[in-house]
């Protein structure tokens, strides 16, 4: 096995799928993530197109049943956690890597005080005092721009971007390597969403963590990361640095979610959303899941699925129309 120092999560040929009782749900299929030390990646795509299960599996929490981890490898700071004890995951999370889940109203414990949650991290993984864990609580609530004293309420005291941030507290209390923020703006208004997105960015930069940010919003990945990764229907279909993707797009999804995008500076231009809807995970389209909805797709995006291909040194799309000569899609830019 090569193992590459300069990555903090190597992810190769992933594939998770739902068993239920009204079939097998495909919701991963063959992903590839390479992450270097102190980047951010975007994972970007459409309810369904496989964002959280993806993070589920780094963490090793999809539910089982019906959840399956059917092939692939994770590689954390070099080590394939798909082969760790649950023992061993439970060290793992909120210490080396912790998750910050999309609705902060559902993800708090309304019985305990907000330092208490804080304070039973620390406690776990770093066997302080209890005394000493509820010290570091009310830091680490400092440290998200919520005093110390409030360390004593309880999650219904505060409001919605507040509960937010006492979350990100409980991410970050044990100084994790990565952190996974699942659309963790979603159920925010908009001057609340910047507030938080600048809060994870200066954090980030301060305690040197590198991060996965998922979410459908090309705006915050403009702003928060380095590099992007566009999913459908469970694979990714385009990925690269933010530049490359948003200045030269090559994948017709990846077109089709740019040309959906209002634009502010006209007034009078339309918006064009992409036809039709994400296929059904129980039965993806033979081929290329996309062709149904491709406006580029003939003969051959129907019968054979497309591998991901380098355009330069980091710029991947999987696409069959870039294999026929003389033939490129439109580009942005």
């Amino acid at each position: 096995m090569n193992i590459n120092n300069d990555l903090i999560l190597d992810i190769n040929n992933l594939v998770v799928h739902y068993e239920t009782m009204e079939g097998t749900v495909q919701a991963v299929n063959g992903i590839d993530i390479q992450l270097p030390r102190e980047h951010t990646l975007g994972i970007v795509g459409e309810t369904g197109a496989g964002k959280t299960t993806t993070a589920l599996s780094i963490l090793r929490l999809i539910p089982d049943p019906p959840g399956v981890i059917k092939s692939g490898e994770i590689l954390l700071d070099g080590e394939d956690i798909l082969k760790n004890s649950e023992k061993k995951m439970r060290s793992i999370r909120g210490r080396d890597v912790a998750m910050i889940f999309q609705d902060p109203m559902t993800s708090l414990n309304p019985v305990h005080t907000v330092g208490d949650q804080i304070a039973e991290v620390v406690r776990l993984h770093e066997g302080l005092s209890r005394s000493d864990a509820l010290k570091r609580a009310g830091e680490t609530l400092e440290m998200v721009g919520i005093p110390a004293e409030r360390s004593t309420e309880y999650p219904h005291q505060f409001s919605g971007g507040m509960k937010q941030r006492v979350i990100i507290a409980i991410a970050l209390a044990c100084n994790p390597k990565l952190l996974i923020a699942d659309e963790p703006t979603t159920a925010l208004d908009v001057t609340i969403q910047a507030q938080v997105l600048e809060l994870m960015k200066d954090l980030r930069d301060r305690l040197g963590m590198s991060m996965i940010m998922i979410t459908h919003d090309l705006g915050i990945v403009a702003e928060v990361c380095d590099e992007v990764a566009v999913l459908y229907a469970g694979r990714i279909v385009e990925s690269g640095t933010v530049r490359e993707v948003f200045k030269s797009t090559m994948h017709p999804y990846t077109e089709g979610l740019f040309n959906s995008l209002p634009v502010i500076n006209d007034k009078g231009a339309r918006i064009k959303p992409i036809p039709g809807l994400m296929p059904d995970p129980i039965e993806l389209p033979e081929g290329c899941a996309f062709h149904p909805r491709c406006p580029y797709a003939f003969d051959k995006c129907t019968k054979e699925t497309p591998e991901l291909r380098y355009f330069g040194e980091t710029h991947g799309v999987a696409c069959h129309a870039y294999d026929q000569d003389g033939f490129k899609l439109k580009r942005r830019g």
